[in-house]
């Protein structure tokens, strides 16, 4: 699904990391029952680089850590203008929809939980946002990440149509 967004090595040590969620999950099993972890975590440096990761464990800090570590595996470069996103974007992912609109200085994140550590992890300050369908975290992250990986200033669009600038925003 990442296939627009601009991959990035995990290079970098300002990496600050989110907790999204954390889920206890039986086994039961002939001799009783076997409790397990999930965390799913972000990871971003607040300038335009995020990723998210999963980690299973039967402790819940050793599966942070491995999420940690799953997260920095999944990096990806994401536009960001202003401190806001550059235009309205719709993102998919399972029963998850999510849809991003670009707010106005002083805004603020206007998101719920899981979406909103996405977008302050990757250096969002000003969005509206509003999550469709199914609030399962995991999909909620990925619809997110979905979005913003679909994400394209003005700079790019002119190189790709091979216009000027000044095309771009007239519509000419």
């Amino acid at each position: 699904m990442l296939t627009k967004a601009k991959r990035v090595k995990s290079t970098d040590t300002e990496l600050k990391d989110k907790l999204v969620g954390v889920q206890r999950v039986t086994k039961v099993t002939k001799g009783g029952r076997a409790f397990t972890f999930s965390a799913i975590i972000v990871v971003g440096d607040e300038k335009g680089v995020v990723g998210y990761g999963l980690g299973k464990a039967k402790e819940v800090t050793d599966a942070v850590t491995k999420g940690i570590e799953d997260a920095k595996k999944n990096l990806i470069k994401v536009k960001v203008l202003k401190g806001t996103v550059p235009h309205e974007q719709e993102g998919k992912f399972g029963g998850a929809r999510v849809f991003l609109k670009p707010a106005a200085a002083g805004t603020g994140v206007i998101a719920g939980g899981a979406m909103r550590a996405v977008l302050e992890s990757v250096g969002v300050t000003d969005v509206l946002a509003k999550s469709k369908g199914s609030s399962n975290p995991h999909n909620v992250v990925k619809a997110t990440i979905d979005a913003l990986a679909q994400m394209r200033d003005a700079i790019e669009v002119s190189q790709a149509r091979g216009v000027k600038m000044a095309r771009v925003f007239n519509g000419n």
